[in-house]
């Protein structure tokens, strides 16, 4: 099994598993040490893990962090362990200050789920506040697998890690404020924007007049883009069709006649839940069952392995159906039929697809 295989399989058991761990210790029996283990390390061996190990801070002696990765007996990463339920932004600077005065030059901060790395590129020997890597197990990212590969006992080298951290810390600052002013543009982005196209005097008003044009602007923009590619991406047949089920009350049916018709807006919401459904799974697993009365978007084909059904076969109504854990529907209805407010359920859409990998 190699380094991805363990950590994506690491990542699977969080959910099932995390409930039964009551305390800091049984979070690093169950997550943090085969973690470790996945990298390489023999989290056995004292001479290349070091549990509690010893950082004096000024006149405080004896203060430990709960592991040391060593390396020609000397520690290279420190890593301090939390439960997993705790946010690890309350504890950043615990590990600061063991940093101060060791001779590591990569901290981990981590409750088995999140892992945060960090180093000293801003001063030499004083930990940076902000991670130049944070890894997500229940959301992990191939291009992140790469990065962890550089941490593996048998790749490890200081300089070709220290060499990818400044770019690494960057490249996530810049996309936290891209997603951000995608998100929600600022006024400073809006009235960057409006610049370039409007030519009178771009007052407060103005500003605050476009903000909400700019934010569907790109929310359409974003649909055309994934749309677009996973069309060109992925040759997908139609799973066969069951009979039809009776519409819901009260809305009237558009369709007139008894055939299936998989409309360009029903496939544009199925590949926007797709690009949603990719950040926990292989999009190679999610595909979409098409009938009468809706179109459903299902997991390895199963039809009771359903997310959601999209019900776009009614005037002036653009709904998704959301199944529930007793196989109910949770039904809610997109403003204006517009498609981008899907990713305001991406939470949701995650977390059924979850139920399935049980």
């Amino acid at each position: 099994m190699d380094l991805k295989d363990m950590i994506l399989q690491i990542g699977q058991k969080i959910d099932k598993i995390k409930d039964n761990l009551q305390t800091e210790e049984a979070t690093k029996n169950a997550l943090i040490m085969p973690m470790l283990t996945a990298l390489g390390y023999n989290v056995f061996d004292p001479t290349e893990v070091l549990p509690e190990y010893t950082c004096d801070i000024g006149t405080k002696k004896g203060e430990k962090i709960d592991y040391a990765i060593l390396k020609d007996g000397e520690p290279v990463i420190l890593i301090e362990c939390k439960h997993w339920a705790q946010d690890l932004s309350l504890y950043d600077n615990q590990l600061l200050r063991y940093f101060g005065v060791s001779t590591a030059k990569f901290g981990v901060l981590t409750n088995g789920i999140i892992w945060r790395f960090y180093t000293d590129l801003e001063k030499p020997n004083q930990m940076d506040t902000v991670p130049f890597l944070e890894v997500n197990l229940q959301a992990l990212k191939d291009a992140q697998i790469e990065e962890l590969k550089k941490f593996h006992k048998s790749y490890f080298n200081v300089e070709t890690v220290l060499s990818t951290a400044n770019e690494l810390k960057y490249l996530g600052e810049l996309r936290a404020v891209i997603q951000t002013e995608l998100t929600d543009p600022s006024p400073d982005f809006t009235r960057y924007v409006v610049k370039q196209l409007y030519t009178g005097i771009v007052t407060q008003r103005v500003v605050e007049e476009f903000q909400p044009l700019l934010k569907r602007s790109i929310s359409l923009y974003i649909n055309d883009i994934i749309a677009d590619r996973l069309k060109v991406a992925m040759k997908e047949s139609e799973p066969a069709n069951k009979p039809a089920e009776e519409p819901a009350e009260g809305l009237e049916e558009c369709a007139t006649d008894d055939g299936i018709d998989t409309t360009d807006e029903e496939m544009d919401a199925y590949h926007i839940c797709r690009a949603i459904l990719s950040e926990y799974i292989s999009p190679d697993r999610i595909s979409y069952k098409d009938t009468k009365r809706y179109f459903a978007v299902i997991i390895d084909g199963k039809v009771t392995q359903t997310v959601c059904r999209l019900r776009f076969n009614y005037r002036d109504i653009r709904r998704i159906s959301f199944i529930t854990e007793d196989k109910l529907e949770e039904n809610v209805d997109l403003p204006d039929g517009d498609l981008s407010h899907i990713y305001n359920y991406r939470d949701k859409l995650i977390e059924i697809a979850k139920r399935y990998d049980k």
